[in-house]
C-alpha cells in the first residue's frame, strides 16, 4: 500500500482583488518526494508557497498536511506542525551570529529550548555545510553560505516539508552544483520538499516530477523531460511551438531569467 501523501491541494484558489493568481490548483506529494515547479512571472509560485506555509488564506479549497486539514492554521503553527520555508532573498539577523541566526528558527519556529534547541540548531548547520563558521557574523556571509543560513534556519524547525524558494538565483554555476550537493543531501534523510527555481537544470538534474504554472492554474505536471518538451510549455517559456533541444542536452545552458 503506497504511502499516504505528505501533502495535498485541494482545488486551491486565490485572487487579489479581481486578479484571480492561484485558480482551482490541486496536487499531492509523497513522503521524500522533490517536486520542482516552474512557470513565468506572475504564474502565482511564489503565491502558492504563500498557501501552503500560511502566509496567505485561500479564497477556496485545501493544504491538507500529514493528512491533516491545516488550511485555517497560521504560518507559525504550520510551522510547528512540520512546513519549513525559505524566501528568494535570504535576510540572515544581521547582528547575530551564523549559529544565532539558526538558533531563532529551532527556538520560535519549532518551539525547542535548551539543549534541543541547540541540537537541532547544530545538526541543521552540519546539514547544509555551515558547521565551520557557526561563530560568524552573517552579514558577513557571501550569496552561496547566505543561502545556506536561509535553508538551515528553516531546517532548523524540523519540517517533513520543506519549501525552497530560488535558492539557486543569482548563484555562479559552480555555486548551483555546491548548492544542488546540499539540497540532495538534506532530501537524502528523507524530506518531502517543493522547489520553485528558474534555473532549470538544476531541477531536470533532481526533481521527481515538474509542475509547470501558468496563469495561476496547473498546465502541466508529470516528469520532467517530458513536461519541458511539451508544446504547450515551450510556447509559455520561449513564445514558440519549436521544440529546440532540452535542457541538459548539448547546448547553451537553460536558465530562463525571469521566467520562473
Amino acid at each position: 500500500m503506497p504511502d499516504a501523501p505528505v501533502l495535498e491541494l485541494r482545488g486551491l484558489s486565490k485572487r487579489f482583488g479581481g486578479l484571480v493568481v492561484i485558480d482551482d490548483l490541486s496536487t499531492t506529494l509523497g513522503p521524500g518526494e522533490l517536486l520542482g515547479v516552474v512557470g513565468p512571472n506572475g504564474a502565482g509560485k511564489t503565491t502558492l508557497f504563500g498557501l501552503i506555509a500560511g502566509d496567505l488564506r485561500p479564497d477556496a479549497g485545501a493544504v491538507v498536511f500529514d493528512g491533516r486539514d491545516v488550511t485555517s492554521l497560521r504560518a507559525s503553527r504550520r510551522c510547528r506542525a512540520g512546513i519549513g520555508r525559505t524566501y528568494q532573498i535570504p535576510l540572515p539577523f544581521s547582528g547575530m551570529t551564523v549559529f544565532e541566526n539558526v538558533l531563532v528558527g529551532a527556538t520560535h519556529g519549532h518551539g525547542a529550548r535548551g539543549r534541543a534547541a541547540y541540537q537541532l540548531s547544530q545538526r541543521a548547520l552540519d546539514l547544509v555545510g555551515l558547521a565551520p563558521r557557526v561563530n560568524e557574523q552573517a552579514v558577513n556571509l557571501g550569496l552561496l553560505d547566505r543561502k545556506r543560513l536561509e535553508m538551515a534556519r528553516a531546517l532548523a524547525t524540523e519540517p517533513r516539508l520543506l519549501l525552497l524558494d530560488e535558492v539557486a538565483g543569482g548563484l555562479t554555476e559552480p555555486e548551483v552544483q555546491e548548492l544542488m550537493v546540499t539540497i540532495a543531501g538534506v532530501r537524502a534523510g528523507g524530506m518531502a520538499i517543493i522547489w520553485i527555481e528558474h534555473i532549470v537544470d538544476a531541477l531536470l538534474s533532481m526533481v521527481d516530477r515538474l509542475l509547470c504554472l501558468a496563469a495561476g492554474r496547473v498546465l502541466m505536471e508529470g516528469d520532467p523531460a517530458e513536461v519541458l518538451a511539451s508544446r504547450e510549455v515551450q510556447e509559455v517559456y520561449l513564445g514558440t511551438t519549436e521544440a529546440g533541444p532540452l535542457p541538459g542536452e548539448p547546448a547553451a545552458r537553460q536558465d530562463t531569467g525571469g521566467l520562473a
